[in-house]
């Protein structure tokens, strides 16, 4: 088959949401401690590593490619290693559904950062992907149970989600806050000013980097140039729209509005518009985006008043921000929102699909990280979290201020072979 003009698209766009997962590794990275930045930021890219390996094996037919199996997965067998599509334009599609996959499990290790094993972490992605969101990714997209003639769509309605409002952000929003629950809070939580973000810019730069991704994240199904620009014009102004309201709402609160406010402002705005990209205008965006904007910069404290430790906010910004996105296209949706003179119907079909995803990835989350927490452990011992999580699960820090051979240097050089000789807990406390 010939390669069009859709195909080159799609190829570029699902480019753009694979440099999200790097994106998202300094976004998080410079909100966490200095001795933990590595960590977090290779719990991204190994993120990527295997959830690309999952997907090629099993994960794609689960989540579409596969023979139906009760409307609950597609069959991991049909489509296994791909091999049934070479030679098909379908391996582009393919390609572009491993990247949401990718960024979705991605998006849950902000909310245990500094105090979870990267071993545990490993082998949590491809469990949480084969058995929550290749499920998930199959009801809403792939004709499974909240399709139009799933089980439950069939009666409730079929939910819009263009881009990911459920399938991505709820999903990760829910078990982020599952597993934030297990491993309990930090030492210090909401009193050691050390747990501050120790590199403002990396975090502006992650969520430039990620705005930019997100216009292949939310138009790279679009197959007409009306709706691609729709898509285009909706997702440049929703986060523009929630990094202003963030920030004066941190004005008006706080009396100084911040750089991380913009930031988390900008990616509060990119969450609520994925799944409404396509299916509002832009004043419904902008709209859509102020109220995401104040709604996380609200919600994002309340994890110290209600006392669970969500590191870097991942439920006050993807599950908050996800459910009003997909909630407010109920009301908002062209012509099928109750303000388009729709009726409830779509409003309720949005309602369901978001408790339904709620429910299932609460209960399945659950059963996985009490799993690995009961088994191997998912928490660092205390001892490793004060030295810091980067010499304890990597035995590297991420800066040397002062040189090769100096405490705070993660490595001193091997005068013979070159090699690096660690050094101890207690200097890299220190």
């Amino acid at each position: 088959m010939e390669l069009t003009a859709v195909h080159v698209w799609m190829m570029v766009c699902s480019a753009l949401v694979l440099l999200m997962t790097p994106a998202l590794a300094f976004f998080y990275g410079g909100m966490t401690r200095a001795k933990g930045v590595l960590n977090m930021m290779m719990m991204s890219f190994v993120a990527l590593g295997i959830t690309a390996v999952v997907w090629v094996l099993w994960g794609h037919s689960m989540a579409g490619g596969g023979a139906d199996v009760g409307g609950l997965f597609g069959n991991p067998f049909t489509q296994f290693g791909m091999s049934a599509i070479i030679g098909t334009e379908d391996l582009i599609g393919a390609g572009f559904g491993a990247t949401f996959a990718i960024i979705t499990v991605a998006l849950i290790s902000g909310a245990i950062a500094d105090r979870a094993k990267f071993g545990a972490w490993i082998v949590f992605v491809p469990v949480w992907v084969t058995l929550v969101y290749a499920p998930i990714a199959f009801w809403v997209w792939g004709g499974g149970l909240l399709s139009a003639d799933g089980a439950i769509g069939s009666w409730a309605g079929e939910a819009i989600d263009y881009a990911g409002g459920t399938v991505v952000h709820i999903n990760a929003g829910v078990a982020g806050l599952v597993l934030a629950l297990i491993l309990g809070r930090r030492k210090g939580f909401g009193r050691d000013p050390g747990q501050r973000p120790h590199n403002i810019p990396f975090v502006m730069l992650g969520a430039a980097l990620l705005w930019f991704g997100w216009f292949g994240f939310n138009g790279g199904a679009a197959t007409a140039a009306e709706e691609a620009g729709l898509i285009w014009v909706n997702t440049m102004v929703a986060p523009a729209a929630a990094m202003v309201a963030w920030i004066l709402t941190e004005r008006i609160r706080d009396g100084k509005p911040t750089s991380l406010g913009a930031a988390s402002g900008v990616v509060a705005g990119l969450v609520a518009i994925t799944p409404a990209c396509a299916d509002v205008s832009p004043l419904g965006a902008t709209a859509l985006g102020i109220v995401a904007g104040v709604a996380s910069a609200l919600a994002v404290g309340l994890k110290y008043k209600w006392g669970y430790d969500d590191s870097l906010d991942v439920v006050g910004v993807h599950l908050v921000s996800g459910l009003i996105g997909t909630l407010a296209l109920g009301f908002i949706a062209l012509d099928t929102g109750l303000f388009y003179g729709g009726g409830l119907a779509q409003l309720w079909a949005q309602i369901v699909a978001a408790v339904v995803a709620v429910v299932y990835t609460g209960i399945v989350t659950l059963v996985i990280g009490l799993a690995i927490h009961k088994t191997i452990g998912f928490r660092i011992s205390s001892e490793d979290e004060q030295a810091g999580i980067d010499f304890a699960e990597h035995a590297e820090t991420g800066y040397e201020f002062g040189g090769l051979g100096t405490k705070s240097s993660g490595f001193v050089p091997h005068p013979a072979t070159s090699g690096h000789l660690k050094i101890t807990k207690e200097e890299a406390q220190a």
